[in-house]
C-alpha cells in the first residue's frame, strides 16, 4: 500500500511529508484548498504527462516521491520490475520518485535506479486505482474487463492460455510443414536433376585439398622436366662423374699403401664415392616423385574444375557438396512423405483445437454463471446508493473465431442502464461524473474479494449526494477498506465520519506567498472539521454535537 508521499514545490506546496496508514484515510478541506494538487503530484509518480504548469512559481524542479510497502510482494510488479533489472531487495519499500523541471523536462525514478516514464505507467496498473469525476483508470476501461470476471468467477483462465499455446504452435508447425512440402514439390525437377549431377560426381570431403597438391606437384614436375633429364643423363652415361670417380678409387687403392698421404686421398675418394651415391639416388627419386604424366594431370585438372564449378552452383564450398547432397536427398524425401508428416501434425493439430475448445467452452460457462452472480451483487449496492432506477449487466459475447485467444473465445464489458426502458451501454458512456463514480463503488464492493491495485482513490464520490445515500456510501468505502487501504476524497462529513484516518488540506497566505498544507487530524480536530462540513463557515455547537454522534455510529 501507499504508506508515504514527500512533495516539494508542487503549485501551492513548497514541502509536504504525508504517512498514510491502511483502513480509510479521508481528506477533507474548503474548495480550492489544494486537494487537486495532492491527486495531480501522485498523478506525476503514476506516470501522467509531466505539466511543467506544477513546478512551483519561482523554483526550478518539482519532484514528487511515493513509498509503497506490501505485506506481500504482488506478482506483477516483481515481474515488471525482474525484466527491467531493477533491484528490490526483500522487505524493501518500493520508492517511485519523478522531478519535473521548470522548463518541462522530466526524469523519473524507482529506488533510485533511472526509469522511464512508460515503465511507471505499466507498474502504476498495480500500485494505485484512481476514480474520479472524470479520471477512471480501471474498471471503465472495458479491456479489464474479462480478467476481473474471471477472478470473480474462481476461473482457472491460465488453463484456457495454455491450450491456446498448444493449439498455436500446433497449427503453426503444420503450416510451416505444408509449406515446405509446397515449395520442394514446386521445385522437384530441378532437385531431382541438381541430385542426379551430384550422385554422377560424387563428391568426397578433403578431395579438393588433395587434388590441388598432386596438381600443384605435377605442374612442378613439368617445369623441371628438362633440368632433370640432363642430370640424369649426365649421371647415366660410362664418362658419368659416379663412374670415373669408382675408377679412380679402383687404382688409388692399388697404390695407397705405398704412402700415408695417398692412403688420406683414397679415405677422401670413397667419402665422395659413396655422397656421390646419395645424390644419384636422390635425384633417381625427384625424378619419380616429380614425374610428369599430362593424362593423369589432365584428369586432376578436369576433377578439381568439375567439384568447383558444383560448389559455385550450389552456393557453398567444394566441402559442403556431401551435405549439400543429403540436404536435396532430404528435400526429395520430403516431397515423398510429406503427405503421411502433413497427416500427423494435422491430426495434433486438430486434437490440440479440440482440446482449447473444450477449456474455452468451459470457461464461458463459468463467465456466464459469474456474470449473472455479479449482476444481482451489484444490483443489490445500487438502490442504497440513490441508483435505484438503474440496471447493471455484464455481457459475455461470443466471438468470431479469428478473434478467440489465449482469453477464450469471449469478449466481456460491464454494461449500465440509468434509466427505466433505455438500452444498456458501456459505464463511461452514460453515467454522469457523480452517477459513475457510484456505479464503480457498486462495483468494486461486489469484486471485494477479487483484489486490484494495492491502493484505491475515490476523489469526491459523495458529490451531490447528502444523507442517507452518503452514509451509505461511507458505509461501503469502510468496508472496501478493510485488510486493505482506500483513500477518499470528500465533502460529506458522513464519509469523513468512516475514516480510520482523517487528513484537512488547508490553504492559507502570507503577503504574495500562498502556500497549501495537510495535516492529521487528532480525534478533536476531526470533530471540528466535521462539525465545519456540516455547519459551513461559523461552526456552531449543534455542528460539533451533530459530528460527536457520526464519529460515534462510524
Amino acid at each position: 500500500m501507499l504508506t508515504g508521499l514527500s512533495i516539494r514545490n508542487v503549485v501551492l506546496i513548497e514541502a509536504l511529508d504525508l504517512v498514510f496508514p491502511g483502513g480509510l484515510g479521508v481528506l477533507t478541506g474548503e474548495t480550492g484548498a489544494g486537494k487537486s494538487i495532492l491527486l495531480d503530484s501522485l498523478g506525476l509518480v503514476l506516470g501522467d504527462r509531466a505539466d511543467s504548469g506544477l513546478v512551483r512559481a519561482g523554483e526550478d524542479v518539482a519532484s514528487v516521491t511515493a513509498t509503497f510497502e506490501f505485506a506481500r510482494r504482488p506478482d506483477g510488479v516483481e515481474a515488471i520490475l525482474t525484466e527491467a533489472a531493477i533491484d528490490w531487495e526483500p522487505g524493501e519499500p518500493l520508492l517511485v520518485r519523478r522531478r519535473l523541471r521548470a522548463d518541462g523536462g522530466s526524469r523519473a525514478y524507482i529506488n533510485d535506479q533511472p526509469v522511464g516514464v512508460a515503465l511507471l505507467r505499466e507498474l502504476a496498473r498495480f500500485l494505485v486505482e484512481l476514480h474520479g469525476q472524470h479520471d477512471d483508470r480501471g474498471l471503465v476501461n472495458a479491456r479489464g474487463h474479462r480478467a476481473l470476471l474471471d477472478r470473480y468467477a474462481r476461473a482457472d483462465a491460465a488453463e484456457v492460455a495454455r491450450a491456446w499455446d498448444s493449439w498455436r504452435a500446433a497449427e503453426q508447425a503444420l503450416a510451416q510443414a505444408r509449406a515446405r512440402v509446397a515449395s520442394a514439390a514446386a521445385e522437384q525437377d530441378l532437385i531431382e536433376a541438381h541430385l542426379a549431377e551430384l550422385d554422377a560426381l560424387k563428391p568426397v570431403a578433403g578431395e579438393e585439398e588433395e587434388l590441388a597438391l598432386q596438381r600443384a606437384e605435377m605442374q612442378k614436375g613439368e617445369r623441371l622436366s628438362g633440368d632433370l633429364n640432363e642430370l640424369q643423363h649426365l649421371w647415366s652415361g660410362s664418362d658419368a662423374p659416379l663412374v670415373q670417380l669408382r675408377g679412380a678409387a679402383r687404382r688409388l687403392d692399388r697404390i695407397a699403401a705405398e704412402h700415408p698421404l695417398l692412403a688420406e686421398a683414397l679415405e677422401a675418394l670413397d667419402r665422395a664415392v659413396i655422397e656421390a651415391g646419395e645424390a644419384e639416388d636422390k635425384l633417381s627419386a625427384a625424378a619419380e616423385a616429380l614425374a610428369h604424366d599430362p593424362a593423369l594431370l589432365d584428369r586432376i585438372e578436369t576433377r578439381l574444375f568439375d567439384l568447383r564449378a558444383a560448389a559455385r552452383k550450389h552456393g557453398c564450398t567444394v566441402d559442403d557438396l556431401p551435405a549439400r547432397r543429403e540436404a536435396l536427398q532430404a528435400a526429395l524425401q520430403s516431397i515423398e512423405g510429406g503427405e503421411a508428416q502433413i497427416a500427423g501434425l494435422a491430426r495434433v493439430a486438430m486434437e490440440a483445437g479440440l482440446d482449447y475448445r473444450a477449456k474455452a467452452e468451459a470457461l464461458s460457462v463459468q463467465r456466464a454463471e459469474a456474470a449473472r452472480k455479479l449482476d444481482k451483487a451489484v444490483a443489490a449496492e445500487l438502490a442504497p446508493l440513490r441508483l435505484d432506477a438503474a440496471r447493471f449487466h455484464t455481457a459475455v459475447v461470443r466471438l468470431p473465431e479469428d478473434r478467440w485467444s489465449g482469453q477464450g473465445m469471449d469478449a466481456v464489458e460491464f454494461l449500465i442502464s440509468t434509466n427505466p426502458g433505455s438500452d444498456f451501454a458501456p459505464l463511461g458512456k452514460i453515467a454522469s461524473g457523480g452517477e459513475l463514480s457510484r456505479f464503480i463503488l457498486a462495483l468494486k464492493v461486489a469484486l471485494a474479494e477479487q483484489g486490484g491495485a494495492a491502493t484505491v482513490i475515490f476523489d469526491e464520490i459523495d458529490r451531490g449526494v447528502g444523507g442517507a445515500v452518503a452514509s451509505a456510501i461511507g458505509e461501503r468505502l469502510a468496508r472496501l477498506a478493510h485488510g486493505g487501504q482506500l483513500l477518499a476524497v470528500t465533502h460529506s462529513p458522513q464519509v469523513a465520519a468512516r475514516g480510520d484516518a482523517h487528513y484537512l488540506i488547508a490553504k492559507s497566505s502570507e503577503g504574495t506567498v500562498t502556500r497549501t498544507s495537510v495535516s492529521k487530524l487528532d480525534a478533536a480536530g476531526r470533530q471540528e472539521e466535521i462539525a465545519r462540513m456540516l455547519s459551513g463557515a461559523e461552526v456552531t455547537a449543534e455542528a460539533r454535537a451533530q459530528a460527536s454522534r457520526l464519529l460515534e455510529q462510524a
